[in-house]
C-alpha cells in the first residue's frame, strides 16, 4: 500500500493512508462479525443527533 504512494508524499500522506486503511479492516471485521445497524435504527439514530442540534 505505502508502495503506491508517489516518491515525494509527506509523512501526514503516509499516516493518512494507514489511517483509512485501519477504519476499512475495521469495518470489515465489524461486517464479518454482524456488528451492523440496519436502516431504521440508523434512521433513528440520525433523527435523535439531527434535532439535538
Amino acid at each position: 500500500m505505502i508502495d503506491k504512494l508517489p516518491e515525494n508524499c509527506s509523512i501526514e500522506d503516509i499516516q493518512y493512508t494507514l489511517y483509512v486503511r485501519s477504519k476499512i479492516e475495521k469495518g470489515q471485521k465489524d461486517i464479518d462479525e454482524g456488528n451492523l445497524l440496519d436502516h431504521n435504527e440508523v434512521k433513528s439514530r440520525m433523527d435523535k443527533w439531527l434535532n439535538r442540534q
